[in-house]
């Protein structure tokens, strides 16, 4: 586009309203707005309007069976003031997000900026070796496996023979040893999409900028990494945050896959956990729409703290 056509467009939209100008800008495009609009319709149908209704529904005793009944807030007093469990399953998935979240994270792209140095036959294999975890059904199996309540067990049997224990541990039913183990679990099967997005953004990465970056004065590869590589990759690192972001907030899988539901003394108890029993369970959808509501304003709310600390990157 021209200078001179770039400034009589300029002028034409001084002269129109941005109502105006923005249906006229769907009319140029509308090919475009055709083609996204199947997905426009499908998320809207199936997370917009879902999302609009828990906020609307949390504000009612609504059960299912019966028509809703407007309670204002008092599934909300009740959620932050009398409820016990709750608070418990807030603590246990803050802590589960705080370790979790950050360490799959730069444990991805670590492990992501390794693989790339490898030449393309070796990287295959060993991404999908690092992969696999994430999407193998049989994951669970094999800590259930290495930490079975009986001798059979791995760790319990080779903890006897060297004398460290007398008498079998049963990790999964032991409210000391739930939590550390689902976190390690949570942690082995975190190389997910938001790992293969990693290895994509680095992959694409132009290789002159390496060059004129040792010609302006890049002297080793953390320097490399800071300066070049993460800020070439900042849509690949916001999309990993948010796929961590989410899966630390709901990792109720896990607790239930090993330690079944509820866990021992509510020792992993999270607010998915609290949501599916009060939603799933006792069928209190009005109440299990408070605590969505909750659990997504908190989601929210880490996002941006995310996206805020991203920007810095290679600042």
């Amino acid at each position: 586009m021209s200078q001179k056509t770039a400034e009589k467009k300029a002028v034409a939209r001084k002269d129109m309203t941005k109502a105006q100008w923005t249906w006229k800008e769907m009319k140029r495009n509308k090919v475009a707005y055709l083609m996204v609009l199947p997905y426009m319709l499908v998320f809207t149908c199936f997370t917009v309007l879902p999302v609009v209704l828990s906020m609307i529904i949390s504000f009612t005793d609504f059960n299912m069976l019966e028509m809703p009944n407007i309670v204002w807030f008092d599934n909300y007093i009740r959620l932050f003031l009398d409820d016990d469990i709750f608070l418990i399953a807030a603590k246990n998935t803050f802590i589960f997000a705080v370790i979790v979240g950050p360490v799959s994270y730069i444990m991805s792209l670590m492990v992501a900026w390794f693989i790339n140095e490898l030449s393309p036959k070796i990287r295959a294999v060993v991404t999908l070796i690092f992969y696999a975890p994430s999407i193998s059904g049989s994951a669970y199996l094999v800590w259930q496996t290495l930490f079975s309540s009986d001798s059979y067990g791995w760790a319990n049997a080779w903890l006897m023979k060297l004398g460290i224990i007398t008498k079998e541990i049963a990790f999964f039913e032991d409210a000391d040893w739930v939590m550390p183990l689902c976190i390690v679990v949570a942690i082995w099967t975190s190389l997910g999409t938001s790992f293969l997005s990693f290895i994509a953004g680095l992959q694409g990465i132009d290789k002159a900028q390496f060059e004129a970056g040792a010609v302006d004065g890049i002297r080793n590869r953390w320097q490399e990494l800071w300066y070049i590589t993460l800020p070439n990759m900042k849509p690949q690192l916001m999309f990993g945050a948010v796929m961590s972001i989410t899966s630390s907030f709901g990792f109720g899988g896990v607790v239930t896959a090993l330690c079944g539901f509820p866990s021992v003394d509510y020792a992993a108890h999270t607010i998915v956990h609290h949501l599916d029993d009060y939603g799933g369970q006792r069928f209190e959808i009005g109440y299990s729409s408070t605590i969505a509501v909750v659990l997504f304003a908190i989601m929210i709310g880490a996002n941006a703290l995310v996206k805020k600390v991203l920007s810095k990157v290679g600042s």
